[in-house]
């Protein structure tokens, strides 16, 4: 049982992505009520540098109505820790690898889903290797420059959602953008 649900929770719907927990909950005036939320695999994301250069993916998914633009990423397996499975996700995706990460922010995108979103930097990256795709995937991967990054904020079908509004505080703030723009590509002016 996720930590965040009480002890009392129990899991009524299981399926392939999803789990449904449900409890009994008190209310202010005494009476109770059902209570419910959703849980699924934490995920991985990676802003990933290669010199003065991001990878950005163009994706393609079954279920999606057209290619979108995201960064490297996916579910974190159950025996993984997050970074392991930034690790591997980066490598299956875009045969990439790094010897320089830093997780960058925990994100938890709703508070009715027991789910969060680990965003890490990896510095540095080089090919070493195809990228293994899953039979539900298209991707293409390139390299952009680091305005165009922030540019996907305006990107309606841009996939990772979660960084959005850092993207835009960083366009107005510029002591933020260069702070963020310093940890991304560390020695890289």
């Amino acid at each position: 049982m996720p930590q965040e649900f009480p002890p009392h929770a129990r899991k009524v719907f299981s399926g392939v992505l999803f789990e449904i927990w449900q409890w009994e909950q008190e209310l202010y005036d005494g009476s109770t009520a059902t209570f419910e939320k959703l849980c699924r695999q934490n995920t991985a994301s990676v802003l990933a540098t290669v010199g003065d250069k991001i990878l950005l993916q163009e994706q393609e998914q079954p279920d999606k109505p057209g290619p979108f633009p995201s960064i490297p990423g996916g579910r974190i397996e159950r025996d993984e820790d997050p970074l392991e499975g930034a690790t591997r996700e980066l490598l299956e995706e875009t045969g990439y690898v790094s010897d320089n990460w830093n997780i960058w922010r925990e994100v938890r995108p709703s508070h009715k889903m027991a789910w969060t979103v680990y965003i890490y930097i990896a510095r540095n990256c080089r090919r070493v290797a195809e990228p293994r795709l899953d039979p539900g995937e298209k991707i293409t991967t390139k390299l952009v420059e680091f305005d165009e990054l922030l540019a996907l904020s305006d990107n309606p079908l841009f996939y990772d959602r979660e960084l959005v509004t850092e993207f835009l505080r960083m366009r107005l703030d510029k002591v933020r953008l260069e702070k963020f723009k310093s940890l991304l590509f560390n020695s890289i002016p």
